[in-house]
């Protein structure tokens, strides 16, 4: 597909647009389509994420999950501060917060603040869901009460925007629709739904049909996240449930391009030697980044397996499986280069 032939449904909030007008309570310029880049565990550090700004520059960042401690000497890590008073470059970071009691969450709301976080999301989607034995991430679907208690006092201490990430439900997708008022009730300013079910983890499929009718019954503004690897797939997320914008998660990790692709701006489709090459200069330049950022080649080897883990791409199978057992970063970027 040629760029510029998608629709213009797709152009991001870095992009002007008639109707646009700046809302502080959201990360995006309303009146535009939001990209977003998820917050994926392991995965997007402040080094991925400086990779992407740069290079296809989402229109929203998101740091990992940053745990609030209870009982710990600090509310929030050394390395959780480093992630949350990290630069982007212009683009809008959101910091995802994971904890287990409100007051805890509310001290590491401020404290995320006075490191000059603008916009805060809580993380209710977490299949794994415990912290030191104690509910957390989507297991706190199954305790509205708890939920309201923490939200709200979220809310009173975060002076910019506030959002929620979350699953369907625990064990029933229908579980999502009965926490909306709620959701509203404690002013949270959008959504992010990704529509797989607590106990689902990743298996089977994203079901959009509940990412509409979340939609259907919410004022909340939502964002659509949940197996977009395609442009095909993010025309017909977008279709089906009307959302505000997308959120880009396994998709983006296996092909950042993927935020260049859904604009328009670039091939929805690459040659498998085109593939190889973006393969190539996305592995070069991401391990020259974790070199600089973790102590030691075998951990710099094992965070770039962990994004390989996510190219599912059969043209690039072969070259994935080579990368992935390399036990020496030497060898690892010298099989980088060989492809062409």
């Amino acid at each position: 597909m040629p760029a510029g032939s998608m629709s213009r449904s797709f152009v991001g909030a870095g992009e002007k647009m008639n109707q646009s007008h700046p809302d502080p309570r959201l990360p995006w310029t309303a009146g535009t389509f939001p990209l977003m880049l998820a917050p994926m565990q392991g995965l997007t550090n402040r080094a991925l994420r400086t990779l992407f700004i740069q290079r296809v520059r989402p229109d929203v960042v998101f740091t990992e999950y940053v745990r609030a401690q209870t009982g710990a000497r600090k509310v929030i890590s050394d390395s959780d501060r480093l992630e949350a008073a990290s630069q982007s470059d212009g683009v809008p970071l959101v910091v995802q917060l994971i904890g287990t009691d409100p007051e805890t969450l509310v001290a590491a709301a401020d404290t995320v603040q006075e490191l000059g976080c603008e916009h805060l999301n809580i993380n209710l989607g977490c299949p794994y869901g415990r912290m030191t034995g104690n509910t957390a991430g989507g297991a706190l679907l199954a305790e509205p009460r708890r939920l309201a208690v923490m939200l709200d006092g979220l809310r009173r201490a975060i002076r910019g925007g506030f959002s929620v990430k979350v699953r369907a439900g625990v064990d029933e997708p229908a579980q999502l629709f009965s926490l909306l008022p709620l959701f509203e009730e404690c002013g949270v300013d959008f959504l992010i739904v990704h529509p797989r079910t607590v106990s689902q983890r990743y298996s089977g499929l994203a079901d959009h049909r509940v990412t509409a009718e979340v939609v259907n019954r919410t004022r909340l503004p939502v964002i659509a996240n949940g197996d977009v690897f395609t442009v095909a797939d993010g025309r017909r997320v977008m279709e089906q449930t009307g959302a505000a914008g997308l959120m880009l998660g396994r998709g983006a990790i296996a092909d950042p391009f993927l935020f260049e692709r859904l604009r328009g701006r670039y091939p929805a489709v690459s040659s498998p030697e085109e593939r190889l090459a973006e393969l190539r200069r996305y592995l070069e330049e991401l391990v020259e980044r974790y070199q600089q950022m973790f102590c030691g080649e075998q951990q710099v080897l094992g965070k770039m397996k962990e994004v390989l883990a996510h190219i599912g791409d059969p043209a690039l199978a072969k070259s994935v499986r080579r990368l992935q057992k390399c036990r020496k970063l030497d060898l690892f970027r010298e099989l980088v280069a060989e492809f062409s």
